[in-house]
């Protein structure tokens, strides 16, 4: 007997039944107060006087669908994928696209074989991306390089639902043939987009490889340009880089753009996770902001199922999987807080508790990071060998930069940070094959007034980055990485003041997201305690070495300016 159809009508009793709920209909935007009845994980009806096995009343509360993020680095979280699902399931999140691109750059395959076998069976659905993009243009050193018969591998094994955002837009732009080969190679699924800024033919160029989505867009005028060449915009709404507000007024002048929108979190901390939220934290904003909360519940469910070809969920309708959640309140409004969760028809999560237990830690690589050769302070004195540098102008809130071209301050014919300017020396190192090949430069806009900060975790390929007002301070906190095998550090002179190992793959912690979040406020306070005064500082940090998002960036092989030709920039001006 076909148990589910039997359940719909209501032959048999359901396994479970949701009584008078609110049922929120992102099809019709109303709402619906009905009895929502499941078998076998899936939603069997919706209507009245259906019986279960298990009946739950939800007193006229309003039901939503598991909510998902579109597009999403667990990574950046440094959370492990169990713990992460964790923190989101219980906040209503289903459903999670990955880009692993983060621990592919660190530990190639064997990262992204871990971040899929430590995400099986978790109260929370984590499709991966195959990465594009390891390593994101010639001018990054990752652990290896994973070529377009790599994309194939992936697919083929079923570690990928989908390409991984294509951040190498020029490449893409330009015809690249191995670019183009990873897009084929993908075949027929949904390939995600990263283009910062490509606008006219630029933009025809990159669209015309199949390539339909992106996340990057930071003014109005970008997102409805490429959202009229026919791109899903992915709005984004990340701990460092917030644009929801900026890109929201063109869903509230025209609503059904929706059915085109997606709000994603891209890279979210640990402690933003615990303080704000995940997706129900965008809900709130989206409703504070004056958007139609059905249109804002698409853009968080129904959207992204429907982008990412994941016809059984998005809705709360007969034939979808049993995700959804209660809210506290009769109807979804701006103290929008979710109180029960589903998943497949197993409540999972009560009031912030999840009902699952995990054991992960055997099944993390090989990571610890080896470095041996650090530069000594000589090879980080910088001659000086002109008049004005090139420095590395950080924006607070905004993921670009600016190069910017100042005088520079000199000592006894050496270049040195000018902290009055707020200008800092930064220095990338490579760590995945202990070469010893770094590079040196400048940033302004972090604040730093001594000392060092440093990390591992500097996207994407993710080497030894430090950022500091003297070249002692930079060295411990260059050997303190080492010593940690990968993680933060706050040093002042030789003295570290702070550090937080990251034992998978210099990225992630095996530790509890709370413990997580409070280590990460930790080493925060340590850098405030420098003069560091920009927010999220550690996160910041590591975006000034993604060579694919303009303009000016540093990685092990120097600075780096996308948008030019060629991408190579010297550090002196003049």
């Amino acid at each position: 007997m076909n148990r589910l159809a039997a359940a719909a009508r209501g032959d048999i009793p359901a396994d479970l039944v949701i009584h008078n709920a609110n049922v929120a209909n992102v099809y019709t935007g109303q709402y619906e107060l009905s009895d929502v009845a499941v078998c076998s994980g899936v939603i069997a009806g919706i209507g009245k006087d259906y019986t279960g096995r298990v009946n739950f009343d939800a007193e006229g509360r309003a039901m939503i669908p598991g909510m998902i993020d579109g597009h999403a680095h667990i990574e950046s979280t440094m959370m492990s994928p169990p713990e992460f699902a964790r923190l989101t399931a219980a906040r209503g999140t289903s459903t999670v696209m990955a880009d692993p691109h983060e621990i592919s750059n660190a530990l190639g395959m064997s990262g992204l074989q871990y971040m899929f076998t430590a995400s099986q069976g978790l109260p929370v659905d984590v499709f991966f991306g195959a990465p594009s993009c390891v390593p994101a243009s010639p001018f990054e050193t990752p652990y290896e390089e994973l070529d377009m018969n790599a994309i194939a591998s992936m697919f083929r094994k079923g570690y990928t639902q989908h390409l991984g955002e294509m951040m190498n837009f020029p490449a893409v732009i330009a015809g690249d043939a191995e670019v183009w080969g990873k897009i084929l190679a993908a075949g027929n699924v949904p390939l995600t987009g990263h283009a910062p800024g490509v606008s006219g033919k630029a933009l025809n160029a990159y669209i015309s490889s199949g390539v339909n989505s992106d996340h990057e867009c930071t003014t109005l005028e970008e997102a409805r340009e490429k959202l009229s060449r026919g791109m899903y915009i992915m709005i984004r709404e990340g701990a460092s880089f917030p644009d929801l507000k900026t890109i929201l007024p063109m869903v509230k002048a025209n609503p059904l753009y929706a059915a085109r929108c997606m709000v994603v979190s891209d890279d979210l901390t640990a402690r933003y996770i615990l303080e704000r939220g995940h997706m129900d934290e965008k809900m709130r904003i989206m409703i504070r902001e004056g958007v139609d909360p059905f249109i804002a519940l698409r853009m968080v469910t129904l959207s992204p199922a429907e982008y990412f070809r994941l016809y059984d969920r998005g809705g709360i309708v007969p034939g979808k999987i049993a995700d959804f959640s209660l809210l506290e309140g009769r109807v979804i409004d701006e103290g929008f807080k979710v109180k029960e969760v589903w998943k497949n028809g197993l409540q999972v999560a009560n009031d912030g508790d999840v009902f699952y237990r995990y054991e992960h830690e055997e099944l993390a690589p090989v990571t610890k990071v080896r470095v041996k050769n650090i530069p000594t302070s000589e090879q980080l004195k910088v001659k000086a060998e002109g008049r004005r540098i090139n420095v590395i102008g950080v924006t607070e809130g905004s993921v670009i930069t600016k190069t910017l071209q100042l005088e520079a301050k000199t000592q006894n014919g050496i270049v040195i940070p000018d902290t009055e300017r707020d200008t800092a020396k930064i220095v990338v190192l490579e760590r995945h094959n202990d070469t010893g090949r770094f590079a040196v430069g400048f940033v302004q806009g972090l604040g730093i007034k001594r000392g060092a900060v440093g990390s591992s975790v500097a996207h994407d390929a993710h080497n030894f980055v430090v950022a500091g007002a003297d070249d002692e301070s930079i060295l411990t906190a260059l050997k303190g990485l080492a010593g940690l095998g990968g993680g933060l550090a706050v040093t002042e002179g030789n003295n570290m003041r702070a550090s937080f190992a990251l034992p998978i793959g210099g990225l992630m912690s095996y530790l509890k997201g709370e413990e997580i979040a409070a280590e990460l406020a930790r080493m925060e306070t340590a850098a405030e305690g420098l003069g560091v005064s920009i927010a999220h500082p550690f996160m910041v940090l590591s975006f000034l070495c993604l060579s694919v998002i303009p303009e000016l960036r540093i990685t092990d092989q120097g600075y780096v300016d996308i948008t030019k030709n060629p991408p190579l920039i010297p550090l002196f001006a003049d």
